[in-house]
């Protein structure tokens, strides 16, 4: 899954492979919700995006696999800025489509970085404090991995259904397009589940 957002993880031993898991996905939170309340100008959300590209330099990501993990999101942000540059102007919506990309790319900079079980012990060890006041933390830390796992498994997924259909040479439609990825979601959720349900989650 090289071209599938936050689908890959790549060793290094650099000094954001080696940065603690907990720290970074915290420094990830902060960098989504700072951009995403003070960044209002294409400038600033250029600055943003620039600071994540040399967190991918520091961290020695090829170049063809930044890309791979990138650019897979943007005609989707390129649809949205379109729509936002009819409502809103042209400065909002480029705006827009940058601080997301930003935020897309640093999330894939983590995954890169840090493994699944890593990140699962930094959540488990940064909420434990609060388990003794009732709250979940192994079911809080597995629903952080498995949206991590599944994201890149559900993007998968729509690249199938469009490659299918256009080895058909099938035209573009809603529902064709939705329904297929809508079984194979609603599969994988039920095999998930009852995965989870064999091994006790949840009891």
């Amino acid at each position: 899954m090289r071209n599938i957002p936050l689908g890959v993880h790549l060793p290094g031993n650099t000094l954001i492979h080696r940065a603690p898991a907990g720290w970074k996905f915290l420094t990830l939170l902060v960098f989504i919700l700072t951009s995403t309340f003070l960044v209002d100008t294409p400038a600033m959300a250029g600055l943003w995006l620039g600071m994540v590209a040399v967190g991918y330099v520091v961290a020695r990501v090829p170049l063809r696999m930044a890309l791979g993990q990138t650019l897979p999101v943007l005609p989707v942000l390129l649809a949205l800025g379109a729509f936002q540059w009819w409502q809103r102007g042209l400065d909002l919506a480029l705006t827009m489509v940058l601080v997301l990309l930003a935020s897309v790319a640093a999330a894939a900079l983590l995954t890169l970085t840090t493994t699944i079980a890593e990140l699962m012990a930094a959540v488990e060890k940064g909420l434990s404090p609060f388990a003794r006041f009732g709250l979940p933390v192994e079911t809080i830390s597995l629903a952080v991995s498995l949206t991590f796992r599944l994201i890149p498994l559900q993007l998968a997924t729509v690249q199938e259904v469009l490659a299918a259909r256009k080895a058909r040479g099938a035209g573009f439609s809603i529902a064709a397009f939705g329904t297929p990825v809508l079984i194979r979601s609603i599969r994988r959720a039920r095999l998930l589940a009852e995965a989870l349900t064999a091994r006790g989650v949840g009891d």
